[in-house]
């Protein structure tokens, strides 16, 4: 009976090599996108310690209490890779790198800023994940009535490499609701041709045929069944990208809240190409999760949206 008893304890000590083995081969993810509201100087109204109401203030930056908030919800979240808009300048992404590090712990040491048409608003990407490569597309231009424009923030693509897989992270951040056009109402047309701009891009530079995967990200400012989301998702009867659902613990899917308005909407997506897709074990069911804390709007009018990656090396 000895020869037995030895024979099960080497089995199960197979087992356990091979179960510690399996999972040393996966490497979680989790990328994460927020448009943390004005990272810069602006005009604002700005509500004193102890005051009633707030004072309207001219090139003023993020409220302190603001800053706090949104570092405790990074910290806490803590995603490897997070893809953020309304950025300032490269002194305040470096600000956040530097007070995310000192102040909560959490240390992002890879970062990429863009630079595009509009002068004061960017995109960024902090990682914890080395980068293997960085592509500013910052010239896409699209058709705009009589005339042609640029896309304003630009398309940042940070390009990853987990074990043997090869994958790109794309940030972008259209044109708001904001217009001077009469005759295009909320800019719908102008954050259609963006759309169409970014879409007609990537899927050239990574054809689906091709099996490159790689997430598009950010703050879209419409509604999934617009036109700048369907451009996005498919070019004619080709589809060229899946929506991940995205849901907090409550099960809402909102990311914004425009407090003027009073209205909720979701507007902040994480797309997945085909080739991605086939790499999640969940495949085109894959859920993300929606980012809700007490801290959730004081430190942004947008929620964090996330999702984790599973790579096997």
């Amino acid at each position: 009976m000895k020869p037995i008893i030895r024979t099960s304890r080497l089995h199960a000590l197979a087992w356990i090599g091979i179960l510690l083995s399996a999972n040393a081969l996966v490497a979680d993810i989790r990328v994460a996108t927020y448009n943390v509201r004005n990272y810069l100087l602006t005009n604002r109204p700005v509500k004193g310690e102890g005051a009633e109401k707030p004072v309207w203030r001219e090139d003023y930056p993020k409220p302190e209490n603001e800053k706090k908030a949104l570092r405790r919800i990074i910290a806490k979240e803590e995603p490897d890779i997070l893809a953020i808009q309304e950025m300032g300048g490269e002194p305040f992404l470096r600000e956040l790198q530097r007070d995310l590090k000192n102040v909560e712990g959490a240390d992002y040491p890879y970062t990429a800023w863009m630079e595009g048409a509009d002068p004061d608003r960017h995109v960024v990407v902090m990682s914890k994940v080395p980068f293997s490569g960085v592509e500013r597309h910052a010239g896409l231009e699209y058709k705009y009535f009589e005339g042609r424009e640029t896309i304003r923030r630009g398309l940042l693509e940070v390009q990853f490499k987990t074990g043997n897989t090869n994958w790109s992270l794309f940030t972008v951040h259209l044109k708001s609701k904001f217009t001077i056009r009469d005759d295009d109402p909320e800019s719908r047309i102008m954050r259609e041709g963006e759309a169409r701009a970014i879409r007609d891009f990537i899927k050239k530079k990574y054809p689906v045929d091709g099996g490159y995967p790689y997430l598009l990200v950010g703050d879209f400012n419409d509604t999934p069944n617009s036109k700048p989301v369907t451009r996005i998702l498919k070019s004619g009867s080709t589809r060229l990208s899946q929506y991940l659902l995205c849901q907090d613990n409550k099960g809402r899917i909102w990311t914004h809240f425009w407090n003027k308005g009073g209205t909720y909407a979701q507007i902040d997506y994480i797309f997945a190409s085909p080739a991605m897709l086939g790499l999640l074990p969940e495949k085109e069911l894959t859920k993300g999760m929606i980012e809700d804390s007490e801290d959730t709007l004081v430190a942004s009018d947008h929620r964090m949206v996330s999702v984790v990656l599973p790579f096997e090396p």
